[in-house]
C-alpha cells in the first residue's frame, strides 16, 4: 500500500503537535535534530523535515503507541506515512 504525500504530511503535522505538547519529547527532538525552536517553526512545511518528525516518533515504541492511540492510527499507518516523505525507505 502507498500513501499519498498530502496525507503523510498531515500525519507528520499531527505527530509534531504530539511532540510539542510534551516538554520531554520536544526537548529530545530538538537535541536529536540540532534545531532551535525558531528553526523548527521555519521548517515545519518542508517535506524532508516532516519525515524527520515521523522518524522521531518511530524511534521509540512507547511514543509511537501513545501517538497512535491519541490519533486513532495504526503503527503501520505511521510507517506508510514515513515512506511517502523524502528519505523514507520504500520496498519498491
Amino acid at each position: 500500500m502507498i500513501m499519498d504525500k498530502e496525507k503523510a504530511e498531515t500525519i507528520a503535522l499531527q505527530a509534531l503537535s504530539f511532540i510539542v505538547r510534551d516538554d520531554g519529547l520536544l526537548e529530545r527532538f530538538l537535541v536529536n535534530s540540532g534545531l532551535t525552536p525558531d528553526e523548527l517553526k521555519e521548517r515545519v512545511r518542508e517535506p524532508a523535515f516532516l519525515g524527520g518528525i515521523l522518524d522521531e516518533i518511530l524511534c521509540d515504541d512507547k511514543d509511537l503507541l501513545n501517538f497512535c492511540n491519541l490519533c486513532s492510527l495504526s503503527p503501520e499507518t505511521i510507517i506508510l506515512a514515513r515512506r511517502a516523505l523524502p528519505g523514507g525507505f520504500t520496498l519498491e
